[in-house]
């Protein structure tokens, strides 16, 4: 045990620990939750009746807050520079924020990752998402979907149209069983246009989904889409 406790106090003073959101250095307190005393008040989480979203194909899609600022920061951090662990941070916001009813569902699944992005990145982010809440909320996650085809990164363009030609016919159902006449809530980390959200949900449905309900953590500003 006291081994433990120098090695942490080594790892420490050599990667001193840092806010989640802001970037910030933590005191001894707030290292804790891995989120300082300032965006744990003052996090910009949208209300409830601003949650919701409408896109093609999905019979709801829910986000905690707008990519921008700190928000921004943060995920891109979470998905390219190896921070897996943020998940555990983000998942436990999702499921003290969120009531009930947004995320009522049967059975949780996510957008999954192409085979050459994963090896790339080390670990599916919207994957840990979807496990994180689903162990928060007792309720199952299964793999519904796989990705058949390795796209051009959805944020080399905002115009929807592209978007969805971009994703069209890239992912195929798995499970279908598992699906069968449910309702599926599917984990993302962010929605811009809903192209890939309402790809996916397509093939859900198809496969025997009675429903097909998104959650994201974060969602672009519409304003911003052409």
């Amino acid at each position: 045990m006291e081994k433990n406790k120098v090695w942490n106090c080594l790892l420490d003073l050599l990667y001193p620990p840092r806010c989640v959101w802001c970037h910030r250095y933590l005191n001894s307190v707030e290292k804790r939750e891995r989120v300082c005393a300032r965006c744990k008040k003052d996090l910009p989480l949208l209300d409830k009746e601003e949650r919701e979203q409408s896109f093609p194909g999905l019979d709801s899609c829910t986000s905690l807050l707008e990519y921008d600022g700190d928000v921004r920061q943060s995920i891109l951090r979470y998905k390219f520079q190896g921070l897996s662990f943020y998940s555990s941070v983000y998942t436990e916001l999702m499921s003290s924020v969120l009531d009930a009813d947004e995320y009522a569902c049967d059975v949780i699944t996510w957008v999954p990752l192409s085979r050459k992005r994963l090896r790339t990145r080390g670990y599916d982010q919207a994957k840990l998402l979807a496990e994180g809440f689903a162990k928060n909320t007792e309720l199952p996650c299964i793999p519904l979907l796989k990705k058949v085809r390795n796209t051009a990164p959805q944020s080399g363009t905002r115009k929807r149209e592209e978007r969805s030609t971009n994703i069209r016919d890239a992912y195929q159902a798995v499970n279908e069983t598992e699906m069968n006449k449910k309702v599926v809530l599917l984990l993302d980390d962010i929605v811009t246009t809903g192209a890939t959200l309402s790809e996916c949900a397509g093939v859900l449905k198809s496969a025997g989904a009675k429903q097909v309900k998104a959650l994201t953590l974060a969602r672009t500003d519409l304003k911003r889409v052409r």
